[in-house]
């Protein structure tokens, strides 16, 4: 049995070629596009984490103070720690009803 019989059942290559490279074109185009995207969504969230970093040496002072404080005295460490999560839950709940009130 001969194989040449084979390969003339399917396009040429060279058209198999031109379409594989248009494909790979396309998909970097959509890479292109998404990554702008991407980009143009995280400005935000990029700004407000340098916002952050600028109080970093504050917030490992605050740490460094609540850790020493609870240390010495735990049962206020807890009662902090809870009045903080009543504080966030609140805050949240109020954020949510702000945004069905809009």
């Amino acid at each position: 049995m001969r194989r040449d019989s084979n390969r003339h059942q399917g396009p040429p290559r060279s058209q198999r070629k031109a379409e594989l490279v248009a494909i790979i074109e396309q998909q970097r185009i959509d890479i292109l596009v998404a990554a702008e995207r991407w980009q143009r969504t995280s400005v935000s969230l990029d700004a407000g984490w340098q916002r952050l970093k600028r109080y970093r040496a504050l917030a490992y002072l605050a740490g460094g103070a609540l850790l020493v404080s609870g240390a010495r005295h735990p049962d206020s460490l807890m009662r902090m720690m809870k009045r903080a999560a009543a504080g966030g839950l609140l805050l949240s709940r109020a954020r949510q009803l702000l945004r069905q009130v809009r």
